[in-house]
């Protein structure tokens, strides 16, 4: 049997208090929110905290909210709330896409969209989302807050910008007008997980695409970003050329390693095969928005 190293166990009944037991303890110390990835790696000694800071009380990081032009959601928010939010779906598809395909109900209903981000784990589908969204990380520390784009937020694989002392408090979603967004992921044989997943995000002006972000997940620990597509995309018309083109540039900018999903050549074929189809339905999304909402 496999068991955790001594630790100590404080629940926090606010952000403030959690702070400051982070502070005290500095990186010796880690946040439990679901649960689903520190508690495994606690009991196979692959972390090994010295506190574990319960935030689960910490309600005022549980919230769904338009504001200032974004649509702001706190770190401890679960994977079912955001499911089951119609104005998450209105304003971002993509959103209801990933999640209906994140791991199973019991994980869907314990896990949150902070504990995602901060794991960093290359094959998360939440941080190739809100890479493809642009969207932009809350973090604070003691008296301290701060925003960091999601391209500055995940530093490599199951590493951020949130220090010792500190925690991701909130995720904010810039709302645009004439946008889509899709996420398409690829599975292996039943009980392999997936082989490739991809995001996109865009904004159709004047018959060109704007605003345009790309996620990448389960096909290397290059990090979320798509640069290469994104660069790729903003600013032109699309046509079916540019998307398959898109599809190969994906394609090169991933590096996924073999294993029993498929050849490495495989796998990044497949990167830009889901590549190319969520920049089919992003698109067909910005152009009827209204119609995209009701798409299941």
């Amino acid at each position: 049997m496999q068991v955790p190293a001594s630790f100590e166990y404080q629940r926090a009944q606010s952000v403030q208090e959690a702070l400051e037991l982070l502070a005290r303890f500095g990186g010796a110390a880690s946040v439990l929110a679901g649960g689903h990835s520190l508690l495994p790696m606690m009991r196979s000694r692959l972390a090994g905290p010295e506190l574990l800071v319960d935030i689960n009380d910490c309600t005022e990081l549980d919230h769904i909210e338009e504001a200032g032009g974004e649509l702001r959601v706190g770190a401890l928010t679960r994977h079912r709330t955001l499911l089951g939010s119609p104005l998450v779906g209105r304003h971002f598809p993509i959103i209801h896409d990933a999640e209906r395909t994140i791991a199973d109900p019991p994980v869907r209903n314990r896990g949150t969209i902070g504990g995602s981000l901060c794991r960093a784990d290359p094959s998360e589908d939440l941080p190739a989302v809100c890479a493809a969204l642009r969207a932009v990380a809350v973090i604070r520390g003691g008296a301290d807050e701060r925003a960091v784009a999601m391209a500055d937020f995940h530093r490599g694989p199951y590493r951020t910008a949130v220090g010792a002392g500190e925690m991701l408090t909130e995720v904010r979603f810039p709302i645009r007008p004439n946008s889509g967004s899709a996420y398409e992921k690829s599975h292996g044989a039943a009980g392999e997980g997936a082989v490739a997943a991809a995001g996109v995000a865009l904004c159709l002006e004047e018959g060109r695409m704007t605003h345009v972000g790309v996620g990448l997940a389960v096909v290397g620990a290059t990090g979320p970003h798509a640069e290469a597509v994104q660069e790729l995309l903003e600013d032109r018309p699309p046509s079916p050329a540019l998307i398959e083109e898109a599809g190969r540039v994906a394609s090169a900018s991933c590096s996924p390693a073999p294993d029993s999903r498929g050849t490495a050549d495989d796998r990044r074929r497949l990167a830009g095969e889901v590549t190319a189809r969520a920049l089919r339905r992003a698109l067909a999304r910005a152009a009827a928005p209204a119609a995209a909402v009701q798409e299941r």
